[in-house]
């Protein structure tokens, strides 16, 4: 933590919260066996799974999110791999959302185990940030019995960078006026959104710090870079006016599934639908939203991926319509039966609660969309 003795004045008051592990974190509470011990949640070692959330235990052995499983048993032989259980982490989740609102309504959920604050105006009147995320911490523990990372600092990027400084269980600030001194020696790729491309093409410029960057021409890095530059510059110098956005509805509920085996089968891959639909149309009746778009997602055996959709003008009665227009998208707008399938999904979009959208009136029977990713 970079610490100051002098009385800090915040401008703004942005929390980073980052739930350590999360996913394999919840397995090792619900599971006493578990605990202290390399656990992988995910697919099956003798499939072509991948790994979504590890335990720290497994991160020693080199394991982390994304791998192949295949490569994580061979890594760690000895470790535990389980299956998601999805709604037990949405519970968990909410439990932790529900205890950031009890600071702020400025929460901006990123994921699961992720979500930005802004406690500028706090809802109890407490001053120092560093204290909220305390409590934050001690709050999500004694709630969920699960531990989480903290970063804290006058802009949004600056309290994410900082979240991962001393996981798990770390709090970290970042005090206003001392930006730079956080952000020297700060290897480049610390930076939210430069990946291993960008993180590649830097270094090929000579840039590998943030400090690089913060005292390089921009009018050079502009030519270098294209648009991006000035904002990466800018950032490298500790400036960034981002705002927090609260959460909003999700505009598509969707579901889809990668297979072990790659699927030729129409009447499987149909039969698979049916419980997409089945599953979507739940929730949407739940939720009380529907939309008009049925969105059908496919990726073939050589990873090539498209989306088909077909656009309403009423919402679906019931499940057996969704199922009716997905299989009958599966069976013009792509080559099932004849290309063996790895994944396949199924969505509704343009999502609207369902009063608003039956007054909506759409003078072409269908319409059709056809979009390549």
């Amino acid at each position: 933590m970079i610490n100051s003795k002098k009385e800090l004045k915040w401008k703004r008051k942005f929390i980073h919260i980052d739930m350590d592990a999360f996913f394999a974190a919840v397995e090792q509470r619900d599971h006493e066996s578990y605990r202290g011990k390399p656990v992988v949640v995910g697919g099956d070692p003798n499939s072509r799974g991948v790994v979504s959330t590890c335990s720290y235990e497994a991160r020693k052995y080199g394991i982390h999110s994304a791998m192949p499983a295949g490569k994580a048993y061979r890594l760690c032989p000895e470790a535990i791999f389980v299956k998601p259980r999805f709604p037990v982490y949405k519970e968990a989740s909410g439990h932790v959302m529900g205890i950031l609102r009890q600071h702020t309504n400025l929460v901006e959920a990123m994921s699961l185990d992720e979500a930005y604050l802004d406690v500028t105006q706090h809802k109890l009147q407490i001053e120092d940030p560093v204290m909220i995320a305390t409590l934050i911490k001690q709050n999500i523990l004694a709630s969920t019995g699960l531990t989480a990372s903290a970063g804290v600092a006058a802009h949004m990027y600056l309290a994410k960078i900082a979240s991962d400084f001393q996981k798990p269980d770390g709090l970290t600030v970042v005090p206003p006026g001392e930006e730079a001194l956080f952000l020297e020696n700060l290897p480049i790729r610390k930076m939210p959104s430069i990946g291993p491309v960008m993180e590649k093409q830097l270094a090929a410029l000579g840039l590998k710090t943030c400090s690089d960057i913060a005292t390089s021409d921009p009018n050079w890095l502009i030519r270098k870079l294209g648009n991006q530059a000035l904002s990466l510059y800018e950032r490298t110098r500790g400036h960034e006016e981002r705002e927090v956005t609260p959460f909003s509805e999700p505009k598509q509920v969707s579901s889809e599934e990668t297979f072990e085996h790659d699927i030729r089968d129409k009447g499987w891959l149909e039969a698979k639908l049916e419980e997409f639909a089945k599953e979507i149309f739940r929730e949407l009746q739940l939720t009380k939203r529907m939309g008009l778009t049925v969105v059908l997602k496919v990726k073939y055996f050589d990873f090539e991926q498209i989306t088909r959709s077909q656009t309403l003008d009423h919402e679906p009665l019931n499940w057996k319509e969704l199922h009716r227009i997905a299989c009958h998208l599966l069976e013009t707008k792509t080559k099932a039966g004849e290309k063996s399938i790895r994944l396949i999904g199924l969505g509704v979009s343009g999502l609207q609660p369902l009063r608003e959208l039956r007054t909506r009136h759409t003078p072409d029977l269908f319409t059709e969309t056809h979009t390549v990713l």
